[in-house]
């Protein structure tokens, strides 16, 4: 073979393997970023050519396909959507999707690895794919109730119900919540002009505020210092001060109890009458006597700062902060300064006190169904730790049934005793003259708890500077204890 030919011959072979090398980039290193990417249409056609399974909660739908006569075959539907926004998400063409929507997204598209038979089956037979369906834990009921509850009185906060025994959310409310319909529809103006609307409003209303928003606990962290208290010396007669207020140590920052008053007639006030009548003063006094450490590691026995926990949505770590110094541990001890905690905490923490001191695993997703409602996989409870032993929270749960009897606030259930804890938690950056958020966890029958609620309103719903948990939260979560305990009838 003479030079030239040679030559030729190796270039021929050179941009051949090139070829080669530029398919299989494409094909294989790139097929994925190219068949996920937003501007591949004949994945969008493709994707909204299948029948998207349901969404439902005991026998209710909450979200489903709808065949069109437009260019994308199947359109997403919301029946109820407000109430249930905070939950099912949405499943949109311009925006992608969230809530259960992303979250179980491979069972409800079909491509689930649970779905496999499903899939080779419409092969083999030319029936048309469709994906699975996901089943919740939510009881309908006690989800309207608590979204009405917020809703009407154009409350900005959050209401979790959990049944303590299997971590089963029983409802999961944000309010103000929004329409996922609109953000469903296959006309691209109608999806813009409400995604434009959501994201101007105030207060927002696309945030999940069960699982994506931190607050200040206030007073109901009293009930982590409480169980750090009573496994350290501490016992309910155990002596506290009573003072009005005091000065933080190595301060002159002084702290007092809500009003200024006194904890109670005397000098000093027992753990229990402190729980009861929800005593800064006694509170940090124990915080400080407790120590850092034995704090620190009750919150985290009750799983505040985890970073693992899934609904199966991502919820948002909360945390105590850095406690630098004394001053720092007593106001932290009262749930303020740099305390944070999302209301699905607070949740899973009266809980895990109704729950015989054992935190579960909160969870949405009751069971997986094939395209025919038939079961293919269910889930199982949880538990993540032992939070507090037995004996402490039976005796937490004594404590709270005291500061319930002293709340006051309408929703009272005639024949029902509730264990509770309020709190009115101070923020901002003039805490003195801003309306502060108002919280209420609870659980109730207290002797056989069948639901454990947390309640967080933001900037003291409509008492403004005049609110506490007690007047604001405590008649919702009262109104949601009532109905699931209806619905556990």
């Amino acid at each position: 073979m003479n030079t030239p030919v040679r030559r030729i011959a190796i270039a021929v072979m050179a941009m051949i393997v090139l070829l080669l090398g530029n398919l299989t980039y494409v094909q294989v290193v790139k097929a994925g970023d190219y068949r996920n990417d937003p501007r591949n249409q004949r994945v969008l056609l493709a994707e909204y050519a299948r029948k998207r399974g349901q969404i439902s909660a005991d026998g209710q739908v909450l979200a489903r396909s709808v065949e069109t006569d437009d260019r994308l075959r199947f359109q997403r539907q919301y029946p109820d959507g407000p109430a249930y926004a905070s939950l099912t998400g949405y499943y949109s063409v311009l925006y992608s999707s969230s809530g259960i929507e992303r979250a179980q997204d491979s069972v409800l598209n079909g491509s689930d690895d649970r779905l496999f038979g499903r899939r080779l089956s419409d092969l083999i037979t030319g029936r048309d794919p469709s994906g699975g369906n996901v089943v919740l834990t939510i009881k309908p009921s006690v989800q309207q109730r608590a979204y009405e509850a917020m809703a009407d009185k154009k409350f900005a906060g959050s209401v979790v119900a959990l049944q303590p025994q299997t971590g089963e959310i029983l409802a999961m409310v944000s309010t103000p919540s929004f329409d996922p319909n609109p953000l469903a529809s296959h006309n691209t103006s109608t999806q813009q002009k409400a995604w434009t609307e959501y994201n101007e409003a105030d207060p927002p209303v696309l945030t999940n505020r069960a699982i994506s928003e931190t607050y200040p606990p206030g007073s109901t962290f009293k009930l982590i210092n409480a169980a750090a208290g009573l496994q350290n010396g501490f016992t309910p007669d155990s002596q506290l001060t009573a003072a009005p207020n005091i000065t933080l140590t190595g301060t002159n920052t002084t702290l007092e109890n809500f009003a200024g008053t006194a904890c109670g007639t005397s000098s000093t006030a027992s753990l229990r009458e402190a729980l009861a009548r929800s005593c800064n003063t006694a509170f940090a006094e124990m915080a400080a006597s407790v120590g850092e450490d034995a704090l620190r590691k009750q919150a985290e026995a009750f799983g505040i700062g985890s970073s693992d926990v899934s609904v199966p949505m991502r919820v948002v770590p909360s945390s105590i902060g850095d406690i630098p110094d004394t001053a720092a541990l007593q106001q932290s001890g009262i749930g303020q300064r740099d305390v944070r905690v999302t209301p699905m905490q607070n949740a899973m923490m009266v809980a895990a006190i109704a729950n015989r001191g054992q935190l579960m695993a909160p969870h949405l997703v009751k069971e997986i169904q094939g395209p025919e409602l038939d079961t293919i996989d269910t889930t199982s409870k949880d538990r993540l730790g032992q939070a507090v032993p037995a004996g402490v929270a039976a005796t937490l749960t004594d404590l709270m049934i005291g500061s319930e009897n002293r709340t006051q606030g309408g929703g009272k259930i005639t024949g029902v005793q509730i264990a509770s804890k309020t709190g009115t938690a101070e923020h901002g950056n003039d805490p003195k003259n801003t309306p502060p958020h108002a919280w209420y966890v609870a659980f109730a029958p207290a002797a056989n708890p069948v639901v454990a609620v947390a309640v967080l309103v933001e900037d003291g719903g409509n008492r403004s500077l005049e609110a506490t948990g007690g007047s604001v939260a405590a008649p919702i979560g009262r109104a949601v204890i009532a109905e699931a305990l209806r619905a556990a009838q």
